[in-house]
């Protein structure tokens, strides 16, 4: 069996028992490529006007990948569960997450751009080290910058040829609590989303989370900063019940 179809299907069958646990822990994960309104201001939206993602003065201008869940407005917090990506990234083993991305931002760019890859959004941001719960603040050890591809099916994967620094990888499906932010990017605007975070898993017993803190990145330099429309995330799972 391909490699990439053994992993679709390993990760479809863990999907299978999130959702076993799921009627025990009475909990709701939403299917793949939809989205669960779980918190924060529930009256936010996020329109398709065109080709854009608009809520208030956010906007998203770039296609988003295929299969890929809505944008959760600023203010909300949603529940969603991701389709296996492709996405291209690169790591930095630094604790200073503006050196960070600057490192891996033109190795991702330049490789997007060999390959003739359409940009789309948003940048996924990893934070190794950046737990939304625990007793100890939470400190920056390494990041992981990706561009997503549009398409699954689109180029090999593994390590650029050209820039060893990249690596294309498929994700494995996955649900992420997500809070829906607007403004400026950077580490502090993580961190303020993790509290919220850690304030919802406070009150919902019945999830747990695995790994660290990601962003998403929806808007590129071009967007005033005040307009910048940002998700703060977490994976997580229903409680293992016996």
């Amino acid at each position: 069996m391909h490699a990439r179809h053994t992993l679709v299907a390993s990760a479809a069958a863990s999907l299978v028992l999130l959702g076993c646990a799921t009627a025990s822990a009475n909990v709701e994960v939403p299917v793949v490529g939809q989205a669960i309104r779980s918190g924060g201001d529930r009256e936010a939206v996020a329109t398709r006007q065109g080709g854009d993602w608009v809520s208030g003065t956010a906007a998203i201008t770039t296609p988003l990948p295929e299969g890929y869940p809505a944008p959760t407005p600023p203010g909300a917090i949603d529940l969603k569960t991701y389709p296996s990506l492709r996405r291209a990234e690169v790591t930095s083993q630094t604790s200073h997450a503006t050196i960070g991305m600057n490192l891996a931002f033109f190795p991702l760019f330049n490789h997007i751009k060999r390959r003739d890859i359409a940009m789309t959004s948003p940048v996924e941001m990893d934070y190794a080290g950046m737990a939304v719960s625990g007793d100890t603040p939470p400190e920056l050890k390494a990041m992981t910058m990706s561009f997503l591809y549009r398409s699954p099916e689109l180029g090999p994967l593994g390590v650029d040829d050209r820039d060893a620094k990249v690596k294309v990888v498929d994700t494995a499906p996955a649900t992420y609590l997500s809070l829906g932010l607007q403004g400026g990017y950077g580490l502090n605007r993580v961190r303020e989303g993790m509290e919220q975070l850690q304030a919802w898993l406070a009150v919902n017993p019945g999830w747990e989370t695995v790994g660290d803190v990601r962003a998403l990145h929806y808007n590129g330099p071009e967007r005033r900063d005040r307009d910048k429309w940002l998700e703060v995330q977490v994976q997580v799972r229903p409680h293992a019940t016996d």
